[in-house]
């Protein structure tokens, strides 16, 4: 073996291995690293989507939950993400997942184009866009055009940043050649590699499309965009631009449960995954269960059950949830009793992973409707909103089976919930609310979703808890850029936080944030 050959392995057993540690934010390696040697693209896709999803599902428990108040991890002070303590070793670690994401499917395209495997070629600007749209949604401005060019002849050792809004702009260009590639109709050498299409390149077309869509809604605040006459297009031209159509075409990640085809979890107790910190929150169960004026719980989302668990430790048998962002003295009292995620759901082997779902696309659809950003008005964003809502109850109702006690979702559980208090249209007074709420909820565990929706639309109310002096009782608006990008690209990151308008800290709005948008920046 050579030693060109001996790095690639060596570089491609880190990657493939982030994907199967239960420390993952350890493992993490330098996206600075370039994997170099003679390779096929296709030796480079399947850790790029297994670890991807592997990768999604931890931030989504580490992070996303934890920010947007799904979760609290109440068990003692070891983690403190509820409380908005997060630290510089912390930005620096997912500033590198993303941003060796981004290098590695850069890389994997470079391959594919030199290889003339137009089927990866299309899946690589896919990819790419997925993994840099959650980098520079979680940063602001970050290096796009110039970034991941360090390995090329006279590369580029330290890139400008983009606005965001270029970024933007760039990453719609992408997936627009990504598309006109899909049409070509290429054949996926290796169908087995593909563990969440199988090859099927018409089903990675209309995930690259609904990729789209849901960016287009991110930045529907920003008039600039177009984004109104854009989605108006994708939707009036499904035979060019088709999108999820159903649960089936759903961009799910399956893992077979075999080693080292596993989920992230497969090996984590209940105490480490939930019971013994990580709790489900008083705003989910606020969200998820009516509660008479007696104070008893009538009724819950057929979803909760199959998400959370009961305390079995809890006398009264009622769903109770934690306080996010508690003082210490409030810790014992609000803990006691508190429900739990559902491990027996989200720790087997052959739990899936998620990045985007049919749901999704129905609730992007029903805001713009409403919003009059397609036709349709009132009445479309309503059709548009029950598909939404009983597309997410259907998808969990297949993982129902695995809970300790198995839960079972009918068609006339969905009309049920339509018509109750938590989810009726009619009864609704503020429909935006009602459409971004549900939303919220819709996106539970799918990588950092429902905190960049949150971002977006202010929707739900969150109520901050007096526990979160670490960013002055602000939810984080971004992460700040690591210290040793600030060291070494200084100029650069610099001019992005002067043109962001902020400092380099958690409070600084990215640019389509609605925060952003209402202060004018």
């Amino acid at each position: 073996m050579t030693s060109v050959n001996k790095i690639m392995t060596i570089g491609l057993g880190l990657l493939f291995a982030v994907g199967c540690t239960g420390d993952f934010e350890d493992t993490n390696t330098n996206p600075n690293t370039t994997l170099v040697g003679d390779i096929k693209a296709s030796g480079m896709f399947e850790p790029l989507l297994y670890n991807g999803a592997n990768a999604w599902l931890h931030y989504t428990w580490f992070w996303n939950n934890e920010l947007i108040q799904f979760t609290a991890f109440t068990g003692g002070t070891t983690r403190q993400e509820h409380l908005y303590s997060i630290s510089e070793s912390n930005w620096n670690s997912v500033w590198n997942m993303y941003s060796r994401y981004g290098n590695n499917v850069s890389h994997m395209h470079e391959l594919s184009v030199e290889q003339e495997d137009v089927s990866l070629e299309a899946i690589a600007m896919t990819l790419k866009v997925m993994y840099m749209s959650n980098l520079t949604d979680i940063f602001g401005d970050i290096p796009y055009s110039e970034a991941f060019q360090a390995r090329q002849t006279d590369g580029i050792l330290k890139p400008k940043f983009d606005s965001q809004q270029e970024v933007y702009r760039q990453m719609f260009e992408a997936l627009e050649e990504a598309n006109a590639l899909y049409a070509t109709n290429p054949d996926f050498l290796k169908p087995e590699l593909d563990g969440m299409y199988g090859g099927d390149m018409q089903k990675w077309r209309k995930f690259n499309n609904s990729l789209y869509l849901r960016l287009l809604c991110r930045v529907s605040g920003r008039s600039e965009m177009g984004t109104a006459a854009k989605m108006t297009e994708i939707l009036n031209n499904p035979s060019k631009y088709p999108v999820f159509e159903s649960n089936a075409d759903n961009a799910t990640v399956i893992f077979s449960g075999n080693d080292p085809y596993r989920n992230q979890f497969a090996i984590t107790n209940e105490g480490d995954f939930t019971s013994s910190g990580r709790k489900l929150t008083e705003q989910l169960i606020k969200m998820t269960v009516v509660t008479s004026s007696g104070g008893q719980q009538t009724y819950t989302d057929p979803r909760l059950p199959i998400i959370g668990k009961k305390n079995p430790n809890n006398s009264g048998n009622v769903w109770k949830g934690t306080v996010s962002g508690c003082t210490p003295e409030q810790r014992i009292e609000v803990d006691r009793g508190t429900s739990w995620l559902n491990a027996a759901v989200f720790c087997r082997p052959d739990a899936p992973g998620w990045f985007m779902d049919y749901a999704e696309v129905q609730f992007i659809l029903a805001e713009a409707a409403l919003k009059g950003d397609i036709a349709g008005g009132e009445s479309a964003a309503r059709e548009y909103y029950n598909n939404a809502v009983s597309a997410s109850l259907e998808k969990w109702a297949e993982y129902g089976q695995y809970s300790e006690t198995p839960v079972t979702i009918t068609s006339n559980d969905i009309d049920t919930f339509l018509n109750s208090e938590l989810a009726s249209w009619d009864d609704a007074t503020n429909k935006e609310e009602l459409i971004a709420s549900q939303k919220f909820l819709a996106l539970f565990w799918i990588g950092m979703e429902a905190y960049h929706e949150y971002r977006r639309t202010g929707y739900p109310e969150l109520t901050i808890g007096e526990g979160t002096v670490f960013n002055d009782y602000i939810l984080p608006t971004r992460f700040a850029y690591p210290n040793i990008t600030m060291a070494t690209n200084n100029d650069n990151a610099q001019e992005a936080l002067n043109r962001m308008g902020g400092e380099n800290n958690m409070k600084t709005p990215v640019w389509w944030s609605k925060q952003a948008i209402e202060s004018g920046n």
